[in-house]
């Protein structure tokens, strides 16, 4: 029997994380949940799990939470504070950490789970946009582990078993992308496109902020990234490839010419499973593959021109630590403000490319340098949509 804590389990990979619990009860046990303000969902979930703790972040939802939970006889303590939530992964008794938290309020939470040596699952790509550098020179230190949860992440860890993470054998790693909701259409019409469009993701059901960036080709940037720091693979030895089907969730090219794929439905309980059992299997629940059901696969290069999102990706990553830490804090703006209708598509890159410009040379060498920058970045984004 295994501890876990879940942080954001109301999101989509926090349910699909209890999907998978909820089939091997006899395996793992609930200790805390995490969420923002999804009160009524956050108590179904107490209810059905039992856990010592839950946090809510959102003080009125809390509270209500508490009351709630208290008229049913439940013995979940409920907490509203951040400081809680670093307490809670690095309780001597949780032995799993899902870091399912959108954006970089994921960040704290990860490194302490690293420092207090857990098994961290991740699925917050945002803490090793912002810190890589800092995580994985944590992660060297301790004895824990760092599992990746992103469909393409884990498809990689996944045709990397048995060889070393610099394994000289490797050629390049491929991520695969489905070119989201705006794949076929011209740069003019993008100017004009509408979150409600942008959140129509095509093969995965997402959160709104992830969805919006499948739409900008910046959620394929920020897993370049990712990858570059789980997998200490150079820039040069990362591609990206179109593959509207989402059945090949990513690849490895060796040296000897060879590619090893991953395929799969687009369910995230796969590689969810995969993360909690490793380096053993255990059924996910998701629906098999079957193959003889498409006509085709198909790749492409994408097009960074109508997407600039994902070329500032990549420039970020070869200009260094603080201007991916700026060019993430700007992208949760920016994508925040279009969601809002405050800004059109074509805004959320010019915004990322400014924050970069005025951040992206910082230095960076403890982790509250990274907050500092965060915090920084965020403000000078917020100063930006307001003077537009």
């Amino acid at each position: 029997m295994q501890n876990i804590v879940i942080l954001g389990s109301t999101g989509s990979i926090g349910c699909n994380t209890l999907d998978v619990i909820r089939q091997h009860k006899d395996k793992y046990k609930v200790i805390a949940l995490i969420a923002k303000s999804q009160h009524n969902k956050l108590f179904d979930q107490c209810i059905e799990f039992e856990p010592e703790y839950a946090i809510l972040l959102d003080l009125e939802a809390a509270k209500y939470l508490a009351d709630k939970l208290k008229l049913h006889d439940s013995k979940t303590q409920v907490l509203s504070d951040f400081e809680a939530i670093n307490q809670m992964v690095q309780l001597p008794n949780v032995d799993i950490v899902m870091s399912a938290i959108v954006g970089a309020d994921g960040l704290m939470p990860t490194f302490n789970a690293i420092k207090a040596d857990k098994k961290v699952l991740l699925a917050n790509k945002e803490s090793l946009i912002a810190g890589g550098k800092l995580i994985m020179q944590e992660l060297r230190k301790s004895k824990a582990e760092l599992i990746p949860v992103d469909s393409e992440h884990s498809a990689i860890f996944q045709c990397l078993v048995n060889n070393t993470k610099t394994d000289s054998f490797l050629n390049k790693i491929i991520l695969t992308a489905s070119g989201g909701p705006f794949l076929n259409f011209s740069s003019e019409e993008l100017k004009y496109v509408t979150p409600e469009n942008a959140i129509k993701h095509p093969n995965w059901s997402m959160g709104k902020k992830i969805s919006v960036d499948s739409s900008t080709l910046m959620n394929k940037g920020l897993e370049v990234i990712e990858a570059y720091w789980l997998f200490n693979t150079p820039i040069d030895k990362i591609e990206v490839l179109i593959h509207p089907q989402s059945i090949i969730h990513s690849m490895v090219e060796y040296i000897d010419g060879s590619i090893i794929a991953q395929l799969g439905t687009a369910d995230m309980k796969t590689p969810i499973a995969y993360a909690l059992s490793y380096p053993r299997r255990i059924n996910s629940g998701s629906k098999r593959l079957d193959l003889t059901q498409f006509a085709g696969l198909t790749f492409a290069k994408p097009d960074t021109i109508k997407f600039p999102c994902l070329q500032l990706a990549f420039d970020a990553l070869h200009s260094g630590a603080a201007a991916t830490t700026a060019l993430n804090a700007a992208n949760e703006i920016a994508v925040a403000a279009f969601l809002n209708k405050q800004i059109q598509f074509y805004d959320i890159n010019k915004i990322i490319d400014k924050a970069i410009d005025k951040f992206g040379n910082n230095s960076i060498h403890e982790i509250e340098d990274v907050i500092n920058i965060d915090n920084n970045v965020r403000q000078y984004t917020s100063n930006l949509l307001n003077n537009l």
